[in-house]
C-alpha cells in the first residue's frame, strides 16, 4: 500500500489541468498542453483530450502510457459493441467499463486519472475517475495538479443553466488562472465541445479571439 501511495504522489507532482462543463446544449473539455516530468518540461504541445466517438471524449492526467492502454482498450471495446449490436454506447457505459478496467488492475493500479464526458440518453453527462477506479457524476469536474485554482473558477461562476459558447469561456478561465499559478501546468490550452453536431475542437483563431474578448493572458 505504501509503494502506491508513494507511485501516485510522484504522478501528481508531474502535474496538468483538465477541466470539463456539462451545459444545457452539449459538454466542455480543456486541457493545458505542458508535459513535465519532475521539474523538467518534457514537452510543450502535449495532447490531452482524446475524441473516443463523436459523441464521447476523454481528458487524461498521470502516466501517459497507463492512459492510453486505457484509452485504445476503452476504443475496441465500444467499437466491437457497435459492430455486435448496430447501437452506440454512452458516455455513462463508456465511464462505466473503464471503472471496471481500473478496478480490475488495482492491485497494480494504473496510474491515471479521466474524465469522460460526452452524450447520454438523456442529455449530456460528466464522470470522473480516479486510478482505482472510482466513479464520480458532476455537472462539473477537474484533475491535475491545478485542478485546486480551476475548481475556484468554476464553483464561483458555473451555473445549471450554462450553455456551451459560455461554457467554453468558463473554461478557459479556468485554465488561464491554472496556467498562471500551477508551475506544471502551462504553455498553452485545448478546448474542445461534444454537441448534437458531435466532437469539436476549437482552432487557434477561436481560442485567440475568446482570449481577447475575455482580456486574458497565458
Amino acid at each position: 500500500m505504501i509503494e502506491i501511495v508513494i507511485s501516485m504522489n510522484r504522478v501528481y507532482s508531474t502535474g496538468t489541468t483538465t477541466v470539463a462543463i456539462k451545459c444545457k446544449d452539449g459538454v466542455v473539455i480543456g486541457a493545458d498542453t505542458r508535459v513535465t516530468s519532475g521539474y523538467f518540461i518534457a514537452h510543450k504541445k502535449g495532447k490531452k483530450i482524446f475524441m473516443i466517438k463523436p459523441h464521447i471524449a476523454v481528458t487524461i492526467a498521470g502516466v501517459v502510457a497507463d492512459a492510453q492502454a486505457v484509452i485504445e482498450e476503452l476504443k475496441f471495446h465500444l467499437n466491437y459493441y457497435e459492430n455486435m449490436y448496430a447501437r452506440s454506447l454512452s458516455a455513462k457505459s463508456a465511464a462505466n467499463y473503464l471503472s471496471l478496467i481500473l478496478f480490475s488492475s488495482r492491485s497494480y493500479p494504473l496510474i491515471t486519472e479521466i474524465i469522460v464526458a460526452g452524450k447520454d440518453g438523456d442529455g449530456y453527462g460528466i464522470y470522473k475517475l480516479d486510478p482505482l477506479g472510482s466513479l464520480i457524476k458532476d455537472d462539473y469536474t477537474v484533475s491535475g495538479s491545478g485542478s485546486m485554482i480551476a475548481i475556484g473558477i468554476l464553483e464561483a461562476e458555473y451555473k445549471p443553466d450554462i450553455i456551451v459558447e459560455e461554457g467554453v469561456k468558463l473554461a478557459i478561465k479556468a485554465l488561464v488562472s491554472a496556467m498562471k499559478r500551477d508551475i506544471a501546468s502551462g504553455d498553452d490550452f485545448s478546448i474542445a465541445v461534444i454537441t448534437e453536431e458531435g466532437y469539436k475542437e476549437l482552432s487557434i483563431e477561436e481560442k485567440e479571439r475568446i482570449m481577447k474578448e475575455l482580456a486574458l493572458k497565458t
